[in-house]
Formats: structure tokens, C-alpha cells, sequence
């Protein structure tokens, strides 16, 4: 069976609008009806999981048997996992652990099989896995929030995602072709393709949209500005879609030449998740097929109201390969209250505002580094965007310093920087200004698709 035999597209098509068709289905439906959809689909996603190994261990672990979870109102009975998970089964069950389920389909039904891998930057690279259904699936998502973004196939795309075994610049590379239809510049990160020869293809293929991670896209104006290319002008881009980062949609869109800035979230294991809309309230989850719960960090119970929590996902659509059954990303984020602007019943979410893994408690207080850079460059103009943040035990106790650069000469920016964070997160952290590219050989921002941001130097003590 090849991909697209394996392809059951028109049910797909119809599962799973989007364009116009999506605001048409989901427009005026409600909670209640699109928890009936979703509750079909977690079905379909349970029995499929029951004949994977990797599940099978782990709900027994927990004394749980096929009846106790009979639909949606019993998701809390599951345990959550996460990736140490995913690589402990990869270790026991090499090459690709137990958690692919292929061995669950008949041989004259098994589905080929799309085979990626995590960067592997921080250890052993994590199998990334997807059968033709679910990565289509995944790509008809960021298709269709590409298209509510006004991306369209009139479009130039530039993808600065990076290839490779990594996932991110495949995926993207098929969502824009499959489903967006525009034609896209594979030029990856600045190690695939140097950032002046990036800004030269953009200039000369007239580049009219852009999509990565916020703290290369930014980079990529500062190298056309220096090579006497104008953002905006000499490249024509009027969108900018990615992941922010520290980045505010203000900044970017100034350094871009008045682009209109989108922001959108999603991991490698489950693809696309949420995007911002026109109505710019938040991103739109993607609840017809991504189910999204928020956990606390500590008791790892539901969140309430706006607060913060990591993101559980469960893909309802992935009934070929590697089901995903609430899989703790260890992002964190947060609900947004209220009504959908665009009339859909879809709940709304914050972006991406750290990693709880990535947490650093300073005097009982958590402190995400990526909430850090948003402060700053929101607050003061003279900061760059670029930065990090350095932990360290001295005299028994955790402290954060945070290498920051501008081109400001002004003697009081540092005082000023360390108040308003000590006014935001109620901790005293110290800040160092650097000069503009100093920091990076620390972030790695020419050679990463997400930059280092916190370098801990506990582990050194």
C-alpha cells in the first residue's frame, strides 16, 4: 500500500473543512454538538489505542481495563505521558519503541509510514511518527490557519523552518503545497541557507509572506537592512506567520515594513494546534480534531479561569499511526475567557509562554525565561529581542541574571529593565546589556530553530 492509497481523502475533506467551508460548518454550532463530534472521534482514537503496546502498559499500570473509559467524560481516568515516556519505550523497544501502533492494522492494511525525528539537541533524537491520514490531517490544520491568516495561493511563501530528520520544514512544506497551494522557498535555517542568501532569494523571487520562528524572522530584516534591502519595499512581505517568542507582533511588523504579524502553536508530535485569526483575541484551537486540556504544573490538576497550565493534547484524528492520548507537551499556556469573536464554538488559547521543564523558581515563585523576553521587549524599545537568561546557586540559593542586547547607551536602562521585572514577577533578577550579536554564541540563533534562552549553571556547581 503506497501514501496515497492509504488516503481516504474525500472522508477527510469532509471530516475537516477549511477555507470558507471551515467558518461555514462551525459557525452557530454549539458546545454541546461539537463535544458529540469530538467524542466520535475519541472513540474511534480509544480502540485503536488498546491495540498499541505502549498504551496497554501504561492504563495498566494504572488498573485501568477497556470499559472503565467509554467516552470523552472518562478522559481524566487516563494517565497523562510525555516524552521521557516516548524514549524510555524507544529504549526498551529500539528503533521506534512500542508506541507507532502498526502492528495494530492487518498486513494488507498496514499504512506507510512518514518517519521524522525531534532536533535530538538536548539528547537522544525522539522518533516522530505518522501514518497518510494523520499527516495530512495535521497539514489540512495549518492550512486552513494559514488561510485565516489571509495567506493564500497568490502567496510567495519563505519557510525559514529547518529540514533535515527534524520535522518542522517537511511538515510545513506539505501543509503550504497541500493544502494552501502557494508556491514556498524551502530555505530553512541560517545553516542551510546563509541569512544574506535568504533575504537575496526573497528579494528575488518577491517574497510575500513568511513563516518560522519569530527570533530568526526578525534576524533575517536586520541582515536585509545591512545589505541595503528594504523589509517591506525590496521584499514585499505583508504576512508574517510563526512563533513569536519574545518577539511582539508590534516590533516584528515595524522591522518587516508594516507586515500584518500572526502567531501560531503546535509541537512536532501533534502538528498544528492553534493559530490567530483576523479578530486577533487569541489563538483558535483546533477542537474538531486536537482536543486541549490545562494542567497545573504542580498538582497537575485542571486549571481554572486564565491561569496557567501545561498543554495536554489528545489527537483525535490520529487512529493510523502513533495515536496520541493526553500527552502532557510541557508547554505552558493559558485559556482565554469568552465568547469566540468569529462565532465558532472553538475555545480560545494564550501563545506559547514557556516550558514547564524549563521553569526556574526564584523564592517560591515560578519563572518562565520566555516570559522574561516578552517583558522586556514589550516594555523598552531599545531592547533587541535577543537575550538569555543564566541560573546559578550562590550561597545556597537560586539566582537569575538575564544577558540582554541593545544599542542604548543610556547609563539607566539595566535599573530600569531590573524594576519592571521585579514589579512583574515579584523577584529581583540582574540584568547584563551586551552589545547587538553578543549573545549569539550562547542562543545559537544563526544555527537553532528555537534559540537557547536559559543556560543553568546549577548543573556546574
Amino acid at each position: 500500500m503506497n501514501y496515497f492509497d492509504a488516503l481516504d481523502l474525500p472522508t477527510i475533506r469532509a471530516r475537516y473543512p477549511l477555507g470558507p467551508d471551515f467558518l461555514r460548518r462551525y459557525r452557530g454550532m454549539s458546545r454541546d454538538e461539537l463535544r458529540a463530534f469530538q467524542d466520535l472521534q475519541f472513540r474511534e482514537l480509544m480502540a485503536f489505542g488498546w491495540r498499541v503496546p505502549f498504551y496497554r502498559r501504561l492504563w495498566g499500570r494504572h488498573g485501568i481495563e477497556p470499559g472503565d473509559v467509554r467516552g470523552l467524560d472518562d478522559l481524566e481516568k487516563l494517565p497523562t505521558y510525555s516524552k521521557d515516556d516516548l524514549m524510555e519505550s524507544v529504549e526498551h523497544f529500539p528503533p521506534l519503541g512500542d508506541f507507532h501502533g502498526l502492528d495494530a492494522h492487518p498486513d494488507d492494511a498496514r499504512p506507510p509510514l512518514v518517519f521524522q525525528t525531534t532536533s535530538g539537541t538536548t539528547g537522544k533524537p525522539q522518533p516522530l511518527l505518522f501514518g497518510p491520514k494523520s499527516r495530512e490531517v495535521q497539514s489540512l490544520f495549518l492550512g486552513r490557519i494559514y488561510g485565516l491568516q489571509g495567506i493564500t495561493a497568490r502567496d510567495v511563501v519563505h519557510s525559514v523552518y529547518g529540514h533535515g530528520m527534524v520535522n518542522g520544514g517537511h511538515y510545513i512544506r506539505e501543509a503550504v503545497m497541500h493544502w494552501v497551494g502557494a508556491p514556498l522557498l524551502s530555505a530553512g535555517t541560517g545553516i542551510e541557507t546563509r541569512s544574506l542568501n535568504q533575504v537575496t532569494l526573497m528579494k528575488a523571487f518577491r517574497a510575500t509572506a513568511i513563516v518560522g520562528f519569530g527570533d530568526y524572522i526578525k534576524r533575517l530584516a536586520e541582515v536585509a537592512i545591512e545589505a541595503g534591502i528594504t523589509p517591506g519595499e525590496d521584499i514585499p512581505v505583508r504576512i508574517i506567520s510563526g512563533h513569536l517568542g519574545a518577539e511582539t507582533a508590534e516590533g516584528m511588523s515595524r522591522i518587516w515594513g508594516g507586515a500584518e504579524v500572526y502567531d501560531w502553536y503546535g509541537v512536532g508530535d501533534t502538528g498544528a494546534i492553534a493559530g490567530e485569526g483576523p479578530d486577533r483575541s487569541g489563538l483558535h484551537i483546533m477542537e474538531d480534531g486536537q482536543l486541549i486540556e490545562l494542567l497545573d504544573v504542580d498538582s497537575h490538576a485542571p486549571v481554572e479561569g486564565g491561569a496557567l497550565g501545561d498543554i495536554v493534547c489528545t489527537c483525535l484524528y490520529k487512529t493510523d499511526v502513533f495515536p496520541i492520548i493526553r500527552f502532557n507537551t510541557h508547554d505552558v499556556t493559558r485559556f482565554i475567557p469568552g465568547d469566540n469573536p468569529l462565532g465558532i464554538p472553538m475555545r480560545r488559547m494564550a501563545g506559547f509562554l514557556g516550558r514547564s521543564d524549563n521553569m526556574v523558581k526564584l523564592r517560591g515563585i515560578n519563572i518562565y525565561p520566555q516570559g522574561i523576553g516578552s517583558v522586556l521587549t514589550s516594555q523598552f524599545a531599545d531592547a533587541s529581542g535577543e537575550y538569555y537568561c543564566e541560573v546559578e546557586s550562590r550561597d545556597g540559593r537560586d539566582e537569575m541574571s538575564v544577558a540582554v542586547e541593545t544599542r542604548s547607551q543610556d547609563p539607566t536602562l539595566a535599573a530600569r529593565m531590573e524594576e519592571e521585572l521585579r514589579m512583574r514577577l515579584g523577584v529581583a533578577i540582574a540584568i547584563r546589556l551586551c552589545a547587538p550579536g553578543d549573545t549569539a554564541e550562547v542562543t545559537q540563533i544563526e544555527r537553532r530553530q528555537k534559540p537557547i534562552r536559559l543556560v543553568d549553571r546549577r548543573k556546574e556547581s
